[in-house]
């Protein structure tokens, strides 16, 4: 009975580690994984890619969950402007980026003209497989108080 006590206590606290240290779902981790390669000059396809980890710093960094739109050749992430991570990157932020097995080292940008053609593509992307998520976005019209749009660039 001892036994069994110990082995569940160690699960619990794998658990409980795994949780806290790696993202899963809207909960962000601290550790991005991943193989740490250059920036290709020309990313890969991504229309298949729903989503990708992004390692914010700060004091505590923050690794997050989020979706990625591959636009005029240059990928680009969206995220509520009152929403943790989006407020850490700020004006503009090194940040590392994990698609697939490799983590890339890039400059979260943030995009002040032609935000619209971005946030017009991420929707068309996600809305065929998340309708109603994307069904709560914001128009347009709305959006520009509401979200922010970063190009990730490879100068990171």
């Amino acid at each position: 009975m001892k036994v069994l006590k110990i082995i569940i206590l160690i699960v619990v606290i794998l658990g409980v580690g795994v949780a806290l240290l790696a993202p899963l779902g809207p909960l962000p981790g601290f550790f991005i994984g991943g193989n740490a390669t250059a920036a290709p000059a020309s990313w890969p396809d991504t229309s298949a890619t729903h989503e990708i980890k992004l390692k914010v710093p700060g004091t505590l960094p923050r690794v997050v969950i989020i979706w990625v739109i591959e636009h005029d050749d240059e990928l680009h992430i969206v995220g509520a402007k009152d929403s943790g991570w989006v407020s850490m990157i700020g004006s503009g932020s090194p940040v590392e980026m994990r698609l697939g097995d490799n983590t890339y080292a890039l400059q979260a940008t943030p995009v002040t003209d032609g935000w619209q053609e971005v946030l017009t593509a991420y929707v068309e992307k996600y809305e065929p497989d998340y309708p109603d998520i994307v069904a709560g976005f914001p128009s347009p019209a709305e959006a520009e108080a509401l979200i922010a749009v970063y190009r990730l660039d490879r100068s990171g």
